[in-house]
């Protein structure tokens, strides 16, 4: 087979192949890569004994792969280009040999602190260098990275740092964020208090703050950084052997640790990309996520250097200086592959259009969408504005569990349609299922997604908690992976996915457990309880509401909102903040004690002939009084 799938006709092919002998195509596409160690059998495992592996016997070092491979054969390439926050500030540039240097050079660093093959490094920076850098050092020793988003409180890190007993924490002295700067050192020292498996805290000089450094614990890492050495052999690999755990909150309060394996990610990582974005050799990609989520794992980590594509790293937002900066980098580096958002589509379509026309973007030749469905009046916009109509939009479907790309069409290649994120990947076979477990035959359809088969980029488990990743993704429709999201399929077997189908509400692409948000604003001292819901918003696509009950049944919803947000933003980070507060004097609760929040979804949204038969709550009354609540508060 070619080196990628180029044709509709190609990618038909792929695809039957991959059904009818999954180890037989993974096989040959594993034979592209480099290993020690070839593997004695390509899969085994099921989702009814959730044994699943991948490549067993086989050993390799996805930095190898990623970076040793290509600095054979062309050093010289660039990597990275580093677009820093301040559009006037120093940019950076590493080409593929420079790169592996620095992975070295933070490998040592690490090794030299007691760091070995299974130990948990924990990440909290911003995007700069030395986060990839450090996650790929990690990699190259056989070390374990947990990257938690810069956006995180101290409580929220501190509860990853515990989860996954992490050794060593890195971060920065601040981090720049547009005009703001976040106070990441000094957060980190407020987590680390309770955080007892730390060994040490590598901290980069990255704005010059001055920073509390707790001493025999804490130490500078541009220091160590420039004493190490560039050299650093891998370290031989079993393809089983866990590469990262990234959290992602769930239906209930706790997030969830998915823990992912090193051979299967990486084809998954490598496959996706390369058959999704059709990148050229000297094309340039850019991903515009934080390496904190999974997009930036799979899709700036490691997806792009598997490839040995050069891409652009961003530090800053969208909207800082102005909100053309976007378009502006796209043309500072002539990008020809953007893939961002539909949360920063839609906040920038409501922007000034000049700040487009003013930039180039001719060089663009494929767009791409990631986090959430995108509607219909921001594809349009993105593709008429930004594409000029002449760049395929790639929407795709996935999620952290999934480790890559799952649903999405093949740039240029498949059909990009408006809003679906059309058709599998090889060897993916989603299943439509009802209510009931039954598998939806016929199309067009609408049902529950699931994943038939196992996958080589799909996590292993839930760290440390093996039950609850069986009971979270396994048990609602046994011998399936249940994906936790609506779909519909069309007459032609393309999928559009339709949301979320549990208390999980995707907020501008980042997933919130609707529980953990309502565990943070319970421990409030003037709440009673609360329920929280997801409503649509125009921008971030969903936001938060919550219906509560106050220790004062005179209490003002604005100073309420004001109160339990700051205690949210304390407790879990600004993102989980809501937007809305609704004062009642009770919650609709079924006779088992079951908060309805499908009955406060329907109110919020107004469907009021559609609430069903709410006779049979414990209080039914409720309704009427939560219904003009919600009037009274328009």
């Amino acid at each position: 087979m070619k080196y990628r799938i180029e044709s509709k006709a190609q990618y038909q092919t792929f695809y039957n192949n991959s059904l009818e002998d999954r180890e037989a195509y993974w096989s040959e596409r594993a034979e592209t890569y480099e290993w020690f160690k070839k593997w004695d059998k390509v899969q085994s495992g099921n989702f009814n004994e959730l044994n699943v592996k991948w490549f067993e016997g086989g050993q390799t070092n996805i930095t190898v792969n990623a970076l040793d491979r290509h600095v054979k054969n062309h050093p010289n390439k660039t990597a990275i280009l580093w677009e820093p926050n301040d559009p006037n500030g120093e940019t950076k540039t590493f080409t593929y040999k420079e790169l592996l240097e620095e992975v070295n050079r933070f490998a040592n660093v690490l090794k030299d602190q007691g760091v070995q093959k299974g130990d948990r490094v924990c990440f909290y920076m911003s995007m700069v260098p030395e986060l990839l850098t450090g996650v790929l050092a990690c990699a190259r020793i056989g070390a374990v990275h947990s990257v938690v988003f810069g956006g995180f409180s101290a409580k929220a890190l501190a509860g990853r740092v515990i989860d996954c007993e992490a050794k060593v924490v890195v971060t920065n002295d601040q981090a720049y964020r547009g005009s703001k700067t976040i106070e990441l050192k000094e957060i980190t020292n407020e987590a680390l208090k309770e955080c007892a498996s730390v060994k040490s805290v590598l901290c980069l000089r990255h704005t010059g703050a001055k920073v509390e450094m707790i001493e025999g614990r804490d130490l500078w890492l541009n220091d160590l950084l420039r004493s190490a050495s560039t050299e650093c052999d891998p370290e031989k690999m079993n393809s089983e052997d866990p590469l990262f755990i990234l959290y992602t909150s769930g239906s209930t309060g706790k997030p969830k640790g998915l823990q992912h394996t090193t051979a299967g990610y990486m084809l998954w990582a490598a496959e996706t990309f390369k058959n999704i974005f059709q990148m050229g050799d000297d094309d340039i990609y850019w991903c515009s996520a934080d390496i904190g989520w999974i997009t930036g794992h799979s899709y700036i980590a490691y997806g792009p250097l598997l490839n040995g594509n050069t891409q652009v790293m961003f530090e800053g937002i969208p909207t800082y200086p102005d909100s053309g900066r976007f378009w502006d980098v796209i043309e500072k580096y002539k990008v020809s592959h953007f893939y961002t958002a539909p949360t920063a589509i839609r906040a920038l379509q409501a922007c000034d259009i000049e700040l487009v026309n003013r930039a180039d973007l001719s060089s663009l030749k494929v767009l791409g969408t990631v986090g959430e469905p995108i509607n219909v009046e921001a594809w349009t916009w993105y593709n008429e504005e930004i594409g000029k109509k002449k760049c395929p939009i790639v929407d795709t479907w996935w999620q952290t569990e999934t480790g890559g790309i799952m649903i999405s069409s093949l740039a240029g290649v498949t059909e990009s349609i408006p809003c679906f994120a059309t058709l599998p990947q090889p060897a993916i076979k989603p299943v439509l299922v009802d209510t009931d477990g039954r598998e939806i035959q016929s199309n067009p359809a609408e049902g529950n997604l699931c994943i038939e088969f196992p996958w080589p980029g799909m996590a292993r488990t839930i760290y440390g908690d093996h039950e609850r990743y069986r009971q979270t993704y396994f048990s609602t429709y046994p011998g399936k992976y249940f994906t936790g999201d609506g779909a519909k399929r069309d007459a032609d077997g393309n999928y559009r996915i339709t949301g979320r189908v549990d208390d999980v509400v995707n907020i501008s692409g980042h997933r919130i457990g609707t529980a953990e948000v309502e565990d943070a604003i319970d421990e409030h001292e003037s709440i009673v309880e609360s329920a929280v819901i997801g409503i649509p918003h125009e921008i971030k696509g969903e936001a938060l509401m919550g219906f509560m009950i106050p220790t004062n049944k005179d209490a003002n919803s604005k100073e309420i909102l004001k109160k339990v947000n700051e205690l949210i933003t304390e407790e879990i980070g600004p993102i989980a903040k809501l937007d809305r507060a609704i004062i009642v004097p009770e919650l609709p609760k079924t006779r088992s004690g079951k908060i309805m929040r499908r009955v406060l979804r329907k109110i919020a949204s107004n469907e009021l002939d559609s609430l069903g038969d709410t006779s049979t709550l414990l209080n039914p009354e409720i309704v009427d009084v939560i219904i003009e609540a919600m009037r009274s508060e328009s």
